[in-house]
């Protein structure tokens, strides 16, 4: 599933269209993804000027003229892909209409944006734009990783006591938001922290001197364009590249990439994921 810095690549790369731009017409080819689309969302989308795109966690928000908020969540397969516009040094002609595209939004100057999504564990939905963070998928989430109230101490402060494995509290999104399985295990090698280790067992300085390897990831992530495994893909269709730059995810049996570490990074499973991580220098 696309984490925070695919949705924030793919956000950057609609933002030149959409903001600003009018929606002439919205098609919508079925009656919902993962859960069903909101009651007339055609309609209400058609005729609407975006006044701004942003990200929360892992969802897309494009705040409309009409005083909606359209969420996106692109789930494990869901593209937006941007044709008839000129992307880069590259204009992207519209493609023939696919089988998986879901809702297709045509935007003034020429532009389409496609929502694209094989397994249809994506969603959308329309809220007030003024009551947006009251939203039940985004009233429950912490705070952002980039953001300001995400420092050492907060971070210090919600880990302190807990008897769960440090992998697994910074999955949780009620203490951070956007964290994924990917870039978790990218930053526990970086902090040399063991996955498994209890989180309430990191010292302060410990638990602190994470928020900076944290945000040092992302912004390689995003600077990457993401990292495509399987489906993921930027709005102009390419791939994204951090991927190639993998210190220890998906790396099992190879050696650790830490300077001066003899160790051989390994696998375990927790909670249903693989966790990368050297047993050497993350001891």
């Amino acid at each position: 599933m696309p984490e925070l810095p695919e949705v924030e690549t793919v956000r950057r790369g609609l933002e030149p269209v959409l903001t600003g731009g009018r929606i002439l017409s919205a098609r919508v080819n079925r009656e919902g993804l993962r859960w069903p689309f909101p009651e007339g969302m055609a309609d209400r989308l058609t005729g609407a000027r975006v006044d701004a795109l942003r990200r929360r966690s892992k969802y897309i928000l494009a705040d409309l003229s009409t005083g909606e908020t359209l969420l996106i969540h692109l789930g494990m397969s869901g593209r937006m892909l941007i044709s008839g516009a000129q992307l880069g040094g590259f204009h992207h002609d519209h493609p023939a209409p696919a089988k998986h595209d879901h809702v297709v939004l045509e935007v003034e100057g020429g532009a389409r944006v496609t929502f694209n999504d094989a397994r249809r564990f994506g969603a959308m939905d329309l809220m007030p734009t003024a009551t947006a963070g009251a939203h039940p998928l985004l009233a429950v989430l912490g705070p952002e990783p980039l953001g300001n109230a995400f420092d050492g101490d907060y971070l210090a402060a919600r880990l302190k006591g807990r008897r769960t494995p440090v992998k697994a509290a910074l999955l949780d999104q009620h203490i951070v938001a956007g964290l994924g399985n990917i870039y978790v295990c990218e930053v526990l090698w970086r902090a040399h922290i063991a996955p498994a280790r209890l989180a309430g067992d990191l010292s302060p300085d410990e638990a602190a001197g994470l928020v900076p390897l944290i945000r040092e990831v992302l912004t390689e992530a995003i600077d990457a364009g993401g990292s495509s495994l399987k489906d993921y893909r930027q709005a102009d269709g390419e791939l994204g590249y951090f991927q190639h730059s993998f210190r220890v995810y998906d790396r099992e049996g190879q050696n650790c990439l830490a300077p001066g570490c003899t160790g051989t990074v390994a696998r375990i499973v927790q909670s249903g994921r693989s966790s990368f991580f050297c047993p050497h220098c993350q001891g």
